[in-house]
């Protein structure tokens, strides 16, 4: 029982450090990068698609984008939503059959500004992780009927370690992208 409520911690644990290093890669740096647009959403057709969903992606150097669209028809309609999504500053240049994106230098106080933006997701990250240890550590209360309190106590220290262990992660993947943005 208190096995499969660490169990079930460490899987939350692990779904909240891949959510922040997904919303870390959703930070623009210096560099093309294509799941800055991947979550955009396009009206196509009347419904909201993620740009991702209808048109290919591609890096062919280090700072220039190339969106190609399934549907030749919703060009017009992925340059605008790229044009209108907010903290990208970009504009498409549109040649009739595809999209390039060349990204711009960043200027030093924009990238201070998303070193800070980053500082708030891992935070929110590690606020996530707390929650789970916090459920948990209830779980574990819980059963303390069922099984002695010792088992207990060593159920909470082994919470703690992986509590520590998924947020040193977050921490890790924060280090990474703040000097990937501070990079110049």
């Amino acid at each position: 029982m208190i096995k499969d409520v660490l169990e079930e911690s460490s899987d939350k644990m692990t779904k909240a450090v891949e959510h922040a290093r997904e919303d870390f890669g959703s930070v623009r740096t210096g560099r093309a990068n294509p799941a800055l647009f991947s979550k955009i959403l396009v009206d196509y057709y009347g419904t909201p698609t993620p740009l991702g969903q209808m048109a290919s992606l591609q890096v062919p150097e280090a700072r220039v984008l190339v969106i190609t669209p399934y549907d030749k028809s919703a060009l017009k309609d992925v340059e605008k939503a790229i044009v209108n999504a907010p903290n990208l500053g970009v504009t498409p240049s549109n040649d009739g059959n595809i999209l390039r994106v060349v990204m711009p230098e960043l200027t030093e106080e924009r990238r201070k500004e998303y070193v800070k933006l980053v500082h708030s997701k891992a935070e929110e990250a590690r606020v996530s992780i707390r929650n789970i240890r916090r459920k948990s550590k209830n779980d574990l209360d819980a059963l303390k009927d069922e099984v002695g309190e010792d088992e207990i106590s060593r159920g909470e220290k082994e919470l703690e370690q992986l509590t520590k262990k998924y947020i040193d992660r977050v921490d890790e993947a924060l280090r990474a992208k703040e000097s990937e943005l501070l990079e110049i």
